[in-house]
């Protein structure tokens, strides 16, 4: 009989290989692949729950003669974090919620863990980073430490499922996933295979029980979720919290969920006494709504199904190096050199041999293509050293040869700029006739030189 060959798997992005090397050569990671053993998935998880799942278990129906159920979702006090799960926590779901360390991932479940307790939803959290006594102090520092919620530090699966026997917590967070092990595994807590089982006996307590359950996952150093891919495709709902160290704003996005819509956000603002929600992340997004310094620009961008109002900067200048910087925060770098391609062609600058820097204000970032204009207004102000028209917004898609191109949802981002005091639009001259938007200026513009005519004044 032909022996099974060897493969070793990495720790920080999951992927499996057949040799042995000092770099792994999908993340780049040094010292990270470890010998992988494929482990036969625990007999109990596969008779006792995945069987269990259905009361038809292996006998297949037609759709309309399976029953209808109202699922009846359950509030967890936080406004932004139900918008962001779809409107509240379904039960039997499974979440997975990642992002840097220190970023507030187990500041927010213990937030939202209290004032579930409080309003009579039994709730279980358990901590397999800290001892009770750390988690008293954070519960301190949030002014929450006489809270009925139920506690645990704990790091054996099995010993988890006791507990959640014997409690029966309609809520259960595992803090984190990576520090949970099987003690029928040999590989240590954290690696590929500890976190597949972990994850899979936990779905299959989700589903059967009926008791939602939140994971925090780690990521790796490019901020991706550590471990194989596959426990985001097993998962219910993927959730990243991300933000940058030196800003106070925290934002909460679903990049997958089944129950609600994706790329949805939430935004908190981060504070001594822990995150609290932040009602109009326009108006926390935008400071100065009037006349603005040359090389700033407002637009609007949609995050799920809200608008929301950022602050385009840009600084143009002569550079001291033999190959001018481009250098961007919170906007794709390539797509800005592709804009300076465009402004040279379309516009007739030659912004080629200067340095070149754009941010968006608050630490918010963006890839959607609807505020190309408005960087490449924000950058043409300012290497011309003009002001832009006041209280305007800017919208639109920049073409390869310098047209306007349409964007979606307009009439809602231009609402949500009308409502904080904007009194005009420089918007794609495709779309002007189907909008009414009474006391609001609509300036369509077919290009990107009719752009700059109706935004710079003299």
């Amino acid at each position: 009989m032909k022996p099974k060959p060897i493969v070793f798997a990495c720790r920080e992005c999951g992927d499996t290989f057949t040799k042995w090397a000092g770099k792994c050569p999908s993340c780049g990671t040094w010292d990270s692949l470890t010998e992988f053993k494929e482990a036969a998935v625990s007999a109990s998880v596969t008779a006792r729950g995945l069987g269990a799942l259905s009361a038809e278990a292996g006998k297949a129906v037609s759709l309309r003669e399976v029953p209808s159920a109202q699922v009846e979702r359950i509030h967890s006090g936080m406004p932004e974090l139900d918008r962001v799960l779809g409107g509240g926590v379904v039960p039997g779901s499974l979440v997975l919620i990642g992002g840097d360390p220190g970023i507030g991932k187990s500041t927010l479940l213990l937030q939202m863990a209290v004032l579930l307790a409080a309003g009579s939803v039994k709730t279980l959290y358990i901590t397999g980073e800290e001892s009770l006594q750390q988690l008293k102090l954070r519960a301190a520092r949030l002014q929450t430490p006489g809270s009925d919620l139920l506690v645990a530090a704990e790091t054996d699966l099995g010993e988890v499922f006791r507990l959640a026997g014997e409690n029966r917590p309609q809520i259960l967070i595992i803090d984190s996933i990576q520090t949970v092990y099987k003690p029928d595994l040999a590989a240590s807590p954290g690696s590929v295979n500890q976190l597949r089982e972990a994850t899979l006996a936990l779905m299959v307590h989700a589903k059967t029980t009926g008791c939602a359950v939140f994971l925090v996952g780690h990521v790796t150093k490019e901020g991706m979720l550590a471990g194989p891919r596959v426990l985001e495709h097993m998962v219910d709902t993927v959730i990243y919290f991300e933000g940058e160290r030196h800003h106070a704003y925290r934002i909460l996005r679903a990049v997958k969920n089944r129950f609600g819509a994706t790329n949805e956000i939430g935004v908190f603002e981060m504070g001594s006494m822990g995150l609290r929600a932040v009602e109009n992340p326009s108006e926390a997004f935008v400071q100065n709504r009037g006349e603005r310094a040359a090389g700033s620009a407002i637009t609007c961008c949609l995050e799920g199904t809200r608008p929301l109002l950022l602050e385009v900067q840009a600084l143009v200048g002569r550079t001291n190096f033999a190959m001018p910087q481009r250098v961007c925060m919170g906007f794709d770098q390539k797509r800005l050199v592709l804009l300076l391609a465009i402004l040279e062609k379309s516009a007739g600058l030659e912004i080629g041999p200067q340095d070149v820097f754009v941010n968006l204000a608050g630490g918010f970032r963006v890839d959607e293509p609807a505020i190309d204009l408005a960087v490449a207004a924000a950058v043409a102000g300012n290497h011309l050293s003009k002001k832009m028209r006041p209280q305007t917004l800017v919208l639109g898609e920049l073409g390869l040869n310098g047209e306007v191109r349409a964007v979606p949802q307009l009439e809602s981002r231009l609402k949500e700029a009308q409502r904080l005091g904007f009194k005009a639009a420089v918007i794609p001259e495709t779309q002007k006739g189907k909008l009414r938007l009474p006391n609001f200026e609509l300036l369509p513009v077919p290009n990107v030189g009719m752009a700059f005519d109706q935004l710079f004044t003299a």
